[in-house]
């Protein structure tokens, strides 16, 4: 016999002394006991064949044995089935420990059976972190305390999916209760819980007749606690806002007394919740149309408050409201700043008056960037006074106080030229034009030409000197005119017409030299530098500054936008008179540079 044999023939022997199946004779392995004894130790259940052979052979205490065993077996399933479903029910977790021995089952098995949880019970489930059967252990001691309440404990169930639950919750609210639920209550005999739904519903018909007399409703047929008016007229007699819905019902129904009346408490709801948000909650008993009322909403919807606004705040001892009321329009003012938006005079004149210092220094540094950018001024070295200050001017088309034309005067921005010059020149054009007009002064002609000129708009000088110089009768006038005229023309490379104003003002002025320095100039124009030299020198002798006429000649080569003609002027110059004209090699240098 092999090791195995021998093992299962022992095997054999050992299960025919527990099951008590020792008068059984045979003893091989192959045998059906073997095979019944083995099923039954491992507690799986036998079949209706398996018995009828222990039966056949006799073996009645090997029976009694095992149906001992199989009962117990059976019991068992059913308890863990019970448990199974206790768990689902009172809504354990699938996850939690699950054996029969587990302190859940008493815990269930209690609930189960009506009865109360203690303290240390309840503790228990919390701390297995439970919150589901902790919850429906709270509903089951409310349903029974509402059961205690409205008499109805003769009711066994106690499961919270009761419809009694939900009829004493609404009994509990004082909410009606439909027809289904009024005839369950009929049929399970709870007559004290429908005397107290029937005292309830007498209250709420008192109720329906008192809101309609409140909200002037009384005209209105409707008495029923489930229609649309008695929902309406709860909402307003609880403080609730009605809905576009129900604003429209009212209409359709005629009663615009109660829309009045709903529109009054939404106006005192607004005006409590503004009187909070802006800190005016001291004035609560005010009615909704008075004047404090109409501040607080314009602030809400507006952000700003004129002073008289502020007076009345003032008036009324609301300092946090006026502050309040001051940030918001300050920060709007500061989201225009960042946005880019320029203030206005008044609103930068709000600032300092309320002392928003800060946001004043903001818009001036960003309006002033701007102003930078807009007149060609890249250097941001460049201080913001008095450079602002004139810029502010300029924009605003205002003139400049001397003290402000020498500190351009001063930044060199009148002598370089650029935006500010042109802008400032043309300001003043604008205004002699102005006080030629208004004063019929006609010295003002040549004045306000001069400015044209130097704004670069030499056709604005042209109109404006176009005149009969037949009716000007003093000759020194007309010399001005005619200089300027002339010089306008030659702005224009019109050198021909610029030279017939320059020889007509040597007919009214001989002795004057500012004919020959125009003539001189437009020589050089032509690139005839010696006759020109011929009418510098005529300008000398008349009384023009040796400075004066070689400043002329150096205009002329810098206003030149021929580079070959620049150069050749340059040249000639320096071999004139090289240190006199020094200044000359610069333009020779501009010129090879931009001919590489």
């Amino acid at each position: 016999m092999d090791k195995e044999s021998e093992n299962r023939l022992k095997h054999f022997v050992a299960l025919k002394s527990k099951y008590q199946a020792t008068n059984y004779q045979e003893s091989s392995p192959s045998s059906l006991l073997y095979l019944i004894l083995r099923k039954v130790d491992l507690e799986i259940e036998l079949s209706e064949l398996e018995f009828n052979w222990l039966q056949e052979h006799e073996l009645f205490e090997t029976l009694e044995i095992i149906w001992l065993q199989q009962f117990r077996m059976g019991e068992s399933k059913r308890l863990e089935a019970e448990f199974s479903h206790l768990k689902a029910k009172y809504k354990v977790a699938k996850n939690w420990e699950s054996s029969l021995s587990s302190v859940l089952y008493p815990i269930l098995w209690k609930l189960e059976s009506g009865n109360s949880l203690t303290d240390s019970e309840v503790k228990l489930l919390q701390d297995n972190n439970l919150v589901q059967t902790i919850a429906l252990v709270q509903d089951i001691k409310n349903f029974a305390n509402l059961k205690q309440k409205y008499q109805a404990t003769k009711y066994q169930d106690s499961y919270p999916d009761s419809p009694l639950y939900k009829i004493l919750k609404k009994l509990e609210t004082e909410t009606s209760l439909s027809d289904d639920e009024y005839e369950w209550l009929l049929n399970h005999e709870l007559f004290e819980a429908i005397e107290t739904f029937e005292k309830q519903e007498s209250a709420r018909r008192a109720k329906v007749t008192q809101l309609k007399s409140k909200y002037q409703a009384s005209q209105h047929p409707d008495t029923s606690l489930s229609g649309q008016l008695y929902q309406i007229l709860q909402k307003l007699d609880t403080n609730k806002k009605l809905i576009y819905s129900e604003i429209y019902w009212l209409e359709q129904q005629g009663l615009n007394e109660t829309i009045a009346i709903a529109d009054e408490l939404e106006r005192k709801r607004e005006f409590i919740a503004l009187q909070i948000k802006y800190q005016a909650s001291q004035y609560q008993d005010l009615p909704p149309n008075n004047y404090l009322y109409t501040i607080l909403n314009k602030l809400d919807s507006e952000a700003y408050l004129n002073e008289q606004d502020i007076n009345l705040l003032r008036q009324l001892k609301l300092p946090e409201t006026i502050k309040i009321a001051n940030d918001k329009y300050a920060s709007v003012l500061k989201s225009k700043i960042v946005s880019g938006v320029v203030l206005s005079d008044v609103e930068i004149d709000w600032l300092r008056n309320n002392e928003y210092e800060d946001i004043i220094i903001l818009a001036q540094h960003n309006h002033f960037a701007a102003l930078k950018r807009k007149y060609g001024l890249i250097d941001p070295s460049l201080p913001l006074e008095p450079l602002y200050a004139i810029m502010l001017k300029l924009e605003k088309k205002e003139r400049l106080d001397p003290k402000l034309v020498l500190q351009l005067i001063e930044e060199e921005l009148l002598s370089r030229g650029g935006k500010i010059a042109l802008a400032y020149y043309r300001l003043e054009a604008e205004f002699y034009e102005q006080e030629l007009n208004r004063t019929r002064h006609k010295w003002h002609i040549p004045t306000a030409s001069g400015y044209w000129r130097k704004a670069n708009e030499p056709e604005q000088a042209l109109k404006l000197t176009n005149i009969d110089l037949n009716r000007v009768n003093d000759s020194n006038l007309k010399s001005a005119i005619l200089v300027t005229r002339g010089a306008a023309f030659r702005d224009m490379d019109n050198l021909a017409e610029a030279e017939n104003c320059a020889r007509k003002d040597m007919e009214y002025q001989p002795d004057s030299h500012q004919p020959y320095t125009l003539i001189g100039a437009i020589c050089y124009d032509r690139r005839e530098y010696e006759e020109g030299d011929y009418w510098f020198e005529q300008a000398i002798e008349r009384g023009a500054e040796t400075e004066d006429i070689d400043a002329e000649r150096k205009r002329v080569i810098r206003s030149t936008k021929d580079d070959n003609k620049r150069h050749e002027a340059a040249e000639y110059l320096l071999k004139k008179d090289p240190q006199r004209y020094a200044w000359a090699k610069s333009y020779l240098k501009k010129s090879s540079d931009n001919g590489k």
